[in-house]
């Protein structure tokens, strides 16, 4: 075993935390900064009077067993979903494929997406090694320790901090952010190169609510299917979130936009926005009620167009690595492997 090393990991979600985790367990030290509020990334849950929204990932599937072995540790955060069975629509709304039945299970996490990654999260949080509403703005050599690293950040309230005596920083930050980070650290060139290879794509994401359909004799508004992939200009996919296991029963959607109209909007006000998206949802789905909520969310960096083709980047010599989803595509297990695979590669 290598002697025992202190790293600094940038980002909290599902990348950044299985890394973390993985070295902390290999008896490291380590210290997880995150820019919001809490661990998780866009494995997001957004709670509101009406119930929760997973507004970022909708599900994950277990593909590697590595994977697999690490959610039996925690048995209780996840549950399958049986809205596994997805429907294909028409740009009128109409379904044109009854998908098959699923080739493998859609999980989510209980009570929401996020919890996974925090479950995963408590002992660094436990040990005060989770920095969150913390922005690194710069990566520079330890002024006292010169083969050492420290972070440059910023807080909520614009308070500026250094922190120093680090043996590695690891990048678990969408591509695109951790490309500007080693750019304005002028930090090894070539890595900054790789990563600025990358290419992502932005999402709109909207959420309603219906506490109407609650009423005697009104189960459900609209259609009598609970996720879809459609095919209609302004949305890629509609899930009921109330069908998923552990939520609310108050009737609530997720609807979230192609990537070529999120491009296309990626600046828009968040009012337009959101009267465009509703306007589809009701085309897509036939519920034309007036949600008694209705919210946007913009993810910037949300699936992977053009991925790194590896599981992540470690310079040894700098000591500086990142990883991601982006590493290998975009679903919850590829950041989860990426961010093993470099802890591996490190510890």
């Amino acid at each position: 075993m290598k002697a025992t090393q202190h790293f600094a990991v940038i980002g909290a979600g599902m990348a950044g935390v299985a890394c973390a985790r993985t070295l902390m367990q290999a008896g490291h030290q380590v210290t997880l900064v995150e820019k919001s509020r809490g661990a998780g990334g866009r494995m997001a849950t957004r709670d509101t009077e009406f119930g929760s929204f997973d507004h970022g990932a909708q599900y994950f599937t277990v593909r590697d067993p590595r994977f697999g072995r690490a959610l039996q540790t925690v048995p209780d955060v996840y549950r399958p979903w049986s809205a596994n069975a997805v429907r294909v629509l028409d740009p009128l709304g109409r379904v044109v494929a009854a998908a098959l039945p699923a080739r493998e299970p859609h999980w989510v996490a209980t009570p929401g997406m996020n919890a996974l990654a925090r479950r995963w999260a408590e002992p660094l949080q436990a040990f005060g090694r989770l920095l969150t509403e913390t922005r690194v703005s710069r990566i520079a050599r330890d002024a006292l320790k010169p083969e050492r690293w420290q972070l440059h950040t910023e807080g909520r309230d614009g308070e500026r901090h250094v922190y120093s005596g680090f043996d590695a920083v690891l990048l678990a930050i969408p591509a695109e952010q951790a490309h500007e980070l080693l750019r304005a650290s002028e930090l090894v060139e070539n890595l900054a190169q790789r990563v600025g290879e990358v290419q992502t794509a932005p999402c709109w994401t909207l959420m309603v609510a219906f506490p109407q359909a609650m009423q005697p004799g009104l189960s459900s508004l609209g259609p009598q299917w609970n996720a879809a992939r459609s095919t209609h200009h302004r949305i890629a996919w509609v899930a009921r979130e109330s069908s998923k296991p552990r939520r609310g029963p108050i009737e609530r959607w997720t609807v979230q936009a192609g990537k070529e109209w999120s491009q296309e909007h990626l600046e828009d006000d968040p009012e337009r926005v959101q009267g465009k998206l509703l306007k589809a949802f009701a085309e897509v789905t036939g519920i034309r009620a007036e949600p008694s909520l209705a919210s946007v969310h913009r993810w910037r960096y949300a699936q992977t167009l053009r991925p790194l083709g590896q599981s992540h980047l470690w310079h040894a010599h700098a000591r500086i690595g990142v990883c991601g989803d982006w590493c290998l595509g975009h679903r919850v297990e590829d950041a989860f492997i990426s961010g093993l695979e470099l802890a591996l590669a490190v510890a």
